[in-house]
Protein backbone atom coordinates (compact mmCIF):
# COMPACT_ATOMS: atom_id res chain seq x y z
CA UNK A 1 0.00 0.00 0.00
CA UNK A 2 1.52 3.36 -0.87
CA UNK A 3 1.05 6.56 0.87
CA UNK A 4 -1.19 9.21 -0.24
CA UNK A 5 1.02 12.14 -1.49
CA UNK A 6 1.36 15.33 0.01
CA UNK A 7 0.64 17.35 -3.51
CA UNK A 8 -2.24 15.58 -4.38
CA UNK A 9 -4.48 16.23 -1.10
CA UNK A 10 -6.76 19.35 -1.13
CA UNK A 11 -6.77 21.54 1.96
CA UNK A 12 -10.24 21.76 4.24
CA UNK A 13 -11.27 24.89 4.76
CA UNK A 14 -11.66 24.13 8.36
CA UNK A 15 -8.30 22.31 8.92
CA UNK A 16 -6.34 23.85 11.39
CA UNK A 17 -3.23 23.78 9.42
CA UNK A 18 -2.10 26.03 6.90
CA UNK A 19 -2.79 25.69 3.31
CA UNK A 20 0.47 24.32 1.24
CA UNK A 21 2.46 27.41 -0.11
CA UNK A 22 2.27 27.46 -3.90
CA UNK A 23 5.54 26.91 -6.04
CA UNK A 24 7.23 30.44 -6.80
CA UNK A 25 8.04 31.40 -10.26
CA UNK A 26 10.32 30.12 -12.48
CA UNK A 27 12.83 33.22 -12.51
CA UNK A 28 13.31 34.23 -16.03
CA UNK A 29 16.42 35.25 -17.45
CA UNK A 30 17.59 37.20 -21.06
CA UNK A 31 20.60 36.96 -23.31
CA UNK A 32 23.48 39.57 -21.87
CA UNK A 33 21.80 39.31 -18.05
CA UNK A 34 24.76 39.14 -15.81
CA UNK A 35 24.38 35.99 -12.73
CA UNK A 36 25.85 34.54 -10.22
CA UNK A 37 25.49 31.29 -9.42
CA UNK A 38 26.67 29.14 -6.09
CA UNK A 39 29.17 26.23 -8.15
CA UNK A 40 30.75 28.26 -10.62
CA UNK A 41 30.56 32.13 -9.85
CA UNK A 42 29.95 35.49 -12.03
CA UNK A 43 28.46 34.67 -15.78
CA UNK A 44 26.66 36.05 -18.77
CA UNK A 45 23.53 34.54 -19.94
CA UNK A 46 24.59 33.77 -23.88
CA UNK A 47 21.43 31.18 -24.47
CA UNK A 48 17.76 31.01 -23.00
CA UNK A 49 15.40 28.08 -23.52
CA UNK A 50 11.85 28.92 -22.66
CA UNK A 51 11.56 27.75 -19.20
CA UNK A 52 13.99 24.96 -19.53
CA UNK A 53 16.99 26.11 -19.48
CA UNK A 54 19.90 29.19 -19.85
CA UNK A 55 23.31 28.74 -21.28
CA UNK A 56 26.02 30.95 -19.39
CA UNK A 57 29.65 31.95 -20.19
CA UNK A 58 31.34 31.31 -16.96
CA UNK A 59 35.06 32.29 -18.42
CA UNK A 60 36.60 30.06 -19.26
CA UNK A 61 33.37 27.57 -18.94
CA UNK A 62 30.13 27.41 -20.73
CA UNK A 63 27.29 25.75 -18.36
CA UNK A 64 23.84 24.99 -19.49
CA UNK A 65 21.93 25.34 -16.15
CA UNK A 66 18.40 23.51 -16.61
CA UNK A 67 15.12 25.54 -14.71
CA UNK A 68 14.50 25.71 -11.45
CA UNK A 69 17.33 27.92 -11.11
CA UNK A 70 18.01 27.29 -7.28
CA UNK A 71 21.92 28.28 -7.39
CA UNK A 72 21.19 31.07 -9.85
CA UNK A 73 20.47 34.79 -9.18
CA UNK A 74 20.40 37.74 -11.68
CA UNK A 75 22.78 40.92 -10.85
Amino acid sequence: MKPPRAASRRHLPTSPFKPPADAPPVERFAVDDQVVHDQFGLGVVIGVEEDVAVLVDFRPRRERITAPYHKMTKL
